[in-house]
């Protein structure tokens, strides 16, 4: 005669387990832990960056109207239901071309920060392992790019590549080289001398292994860190150097662009000045907020 069996249940131990992952209190460092610290300030700062990558990936589902074109009907029309932010001195939507101009803006910055991060880290790492005459040499350069205020640099190089959106990025790139470096260097220099990277040496490692394998992995928190803020930094550049001339060519709309075209009719109109500038002030204020919130809850 067969016995019949029957496979035994899970525990009541087992049971209770997903229940209290849930509800035990989030480790330190881990996302249930970065969201648990975030205050009202956060989800705002949150809800403005999630616009703006609405704004970058799909333009098209935040407004319907064209940026290029406008209705000769509805000039400086103030805002209103129908247009959020108004219209300009051509009747195009505002909120239109602010929208369709955050691409370039963001674009532009992404560049320049990328220029900045990987001429920076490799001059920074270069400095800071091999000492000597090639540290004298990026240190010295490192300290004249820096006794010169960015935006300016940023001006100089752009009127030697000629102006357009493409080389305002790289001129502000190139003018935030020397903040990456000089910082990249001064992690090298204390990462260098510990226990493991001489153990490194000692095992018979060779430079490249030592710098990429141990130095460099140790020494990018703190470069990481910095890129968040360049970013917005890149921001109020590059569009200091569309408001002077030196960026994207009009018609096409740029966060800075659309500023100095509002500024002919600040009495009029001061929404054609007024917004844009908010919507700067309030991305590059969003960004900051969100990279220093990341920063404390990856240290706490």
């Amino acid at each position: 005669m067969s016995t019949l069996t029957t496979s035994p249940g899970p525990s009541p131990a087992a049971a209770r387990r997903p229940a209290e992952r849930w509800s035990a209190p989030p480790e330190a460092g881990s996302f249930r832990a970065l969201v648990a610290r975030l205050g009202p300030l956060d989800h705002v700062a949150l809800a403005v960056v999630a616009f703006l990558v609405l704004a970058v990936v799909a333009p098209g589902l935040l407004t319907s109207h064209d940026p290029l074109h406008g209705d000769g009907t509805l000039v400086l029309q103030a805002p209103s239901a129908a247009h959020w932010f108004g219209t300009d001195y051509l009747g195009r939507d505002l909120f239109s071309r602010i929208v369709h101009g955050t691409v370039r803006t963001l674009l532009g910055s992404a560049v320049a920060v990328v220029i900045g991060l990987g001429v920076g880290t490799l001059l920074g790492l270069v400095a800071g392992y091999l000492g000597g005459v090639v540290d004298a040499v990026i240190s010295r350069l490192v300290d004249v790019l820096l006794s010169i205020p960015g935006l300016l640099l940023s001006m100089v190089v752009v009127v030697a590549l000629g102006f357009g959106a493409l080389n305002a990025a790289v001129a502000v790139g190139i003018a935030s080289i020397a903040a990456f470096t000089r910082l990249m260097r001064s992690e090298v220099l204390t990462v260098k001398d510990l226990p493991f990277v001489e153990a490194s040496h000692h095992l018979g490692g060779s430079r490249a292994h030592v710098l990429l394998r141990h130095i460099l992995p140790n020494s990018w928190t703190a470069v990481l860190s910095l890129t968040a803020l360049q970013f917005g930094l890149s921001i109020i550049w590059i569009s200091s150097l569309s408001f002077l001339g030196y960026g994207a060519p009009p018609p096409l709309p740029e966060w800075g662009l659309l500023v100095a075209e509002g500024r002919e009719y600040v009495v009029s109109s001061p929404w054609l000045t007024i917004v844009p500038g908010a919507v700067i002030a309030a991305s590059v204020l969003a960004i900051s907020r969100l990279s220093r919130t990341i920063k404390e809850g990856s240290a706490a």
